[in-house]
């Protein structure tokens, strides 16, 4: 779908066009979301984050849950017809395992203890919306955590950065100093994978107003 059309009348009475972009609506309540998309000048018109059902289905493997969740938080969002919606999923898989986000401490120590000294996979996957049709792609990430002695993991968790973090760590807080190597897309790792996110918006026809 093209911009809209804007005609504007100058005070001189001659008339000119102009294009504007849709409106962005942003179907994540992440705040790592949104200061990613700030760093490349994305700034939603409004934020509605979706209520979905997050539950995996029974075996269903970690990369065709999170595309599956990302297109459902895109399809859940009120918007209008003409409106561009951007949602996101971030996954976080030990082999087959997905390690969602940890309901408390223990939880999000025991993710911790299965990620200590071993590499998992991180995969973000992103839909843009406008109207009937969505754009998607996903990354994947391979993380490698050091190992984790009793002192360190309970300093982290006394942090309480795990809390609504896939996996229970987030690579841009206190949890970056226990990744000594990743392969991949950093931002994806954050949350949302920004080259192959700018590549969806322009398909769906947002562009930033200058």
């Amino acid at each position: 779908m093209g911009k809209a059309l804007l005609t504007i009348q100058d005070t001189s009475g001659a008339m000119t066009q102009g294009l504007i972009s849709p409106r962005l609506i942003l179907g994540s309540a992440s705040p790592r979301r949104r200061d990613l998309l700030s760093q490349i000048g994305v700034i939603p018109d409004d934020i509605r984050p979706p209520d979905i059902d997050e539950t995996p289905a029974k075996a269903e493997q970690p990369r065709p849950y999170c595309i599956r969740m990302a297109h459902e938080k895109a399809l859940a969002v009120e918007a209008d017809e003409c409106d561009v919606v951007l949602s996101a999923d971030t996954t976080v898989a030990l082999g087959r395992r997905i390690l969602g986000k940890p309901a408390d401490a223990a939880e999000a120590g025991a993710f911790l203890r299965a990620l200590s000294g071993r590499r998992h996979s991180v995969i973000t996957a992103v839909a843009v919306r406008r109207g009937a049709r969505v754009w998607q792609r996903d990354v994947l990430t391979k993380v490698r955590m050091k190992r984790l002695d009793d002192a360190e993991l309970a300093a982290y968790l006394a942090t309480g950065d795990w809390q609504g973090k896939a996996g229970g760590y987030g690579i841009q807080g206190p949890a970056g100093a226990l990744i000594p190597w990743i392969s991949g897309s950093f931002t994806a790792v954050v949350g949302l994978p920004l080259a192959e996110t700018a590549v969806l918006l322009r398909a769906a026809g947002w562009r930033a107003q200058v």
